[in-house]
């Protein structure tokens, strides 16, 4: 992947193909761990929400340097995407609630099972506010699936201060999503 992404960067134009090829199967899992909980008959589905990310991905490559980098994009793609996609189900349907998702809780906020996208995103964006670091460290866990060790090396960081970054951050969101409920 590595290497394709220095073929985008070099103006090659097959590469960007051989990339969407290659990424594809992981794009296609972390869509499928965010809209699991999605209520059936969703009009976006994974393989949207892939190609979705991917246009918005698509014109934005030639500055990403390696895989860890590309998936990390890939994980504020994804957000945008079903954030979009929320807040136009709510305009077209007035009901004044954003569409809930339910999110695996053992991997994010705990106990507090349904998560309200609109909440999250707009609860991340506080917490962009008062510490970049602990935001990135939530997006980059939640929409782009990374573990902690790939998530310190996204963000040239050491993997403990990850861990108490994404405790700090869960934490603060747990407060800030039961305050929105």
């Amino acid at each position: 992947m590595t290497q394709l992404l220095h073929d985008v960067r070099a103006g090659e134009e097959a590469a960007v193909d051989s990339l969407l090829a290659l990424a594809y199967a992981e794009l296609g899992r972390l869509a499928r761990m965010h809209l699991p909980g999605e209520r059936g008959g969703h009009v976006l589905q994974p393989t949207a929400l892939v190609h979705e990310a991917w246009m918005k991905l698509a014109g934005h490559l030639d500055g990403v340097e390696d895989r860890r980098h590309f998936f990390a994009i890939a994980s504020q793609a994804m957000r945008q995407v079903l954030t979009d996609h929320a807040r136009s189900i709510n305009c077209q349907k007035r009901e004044g609630r954003a569409k809930r998702v339910t999110i695996d809780e053992s991997q994010v906020m705990g106990r507090l099972g349904e998560i309200d996208l609109i909440d999250l995103d707009d609860s991340l964006n506080r917490l962009a506010t008062l510490n970049t670091r602990h935001a990135r460290v939530v997006e980059l866990r939640i929409f782009g699936g990374l573990t902690i060790a790939e998530t310190a090396e996204s963000l040239a960081i050491s993997d403990s201060t990850v861990e108490k970054d994404w405790f700090a951050a869960r934490a603060w969101l747990r407060r800030e999503l039961s305050r929105a409920r």
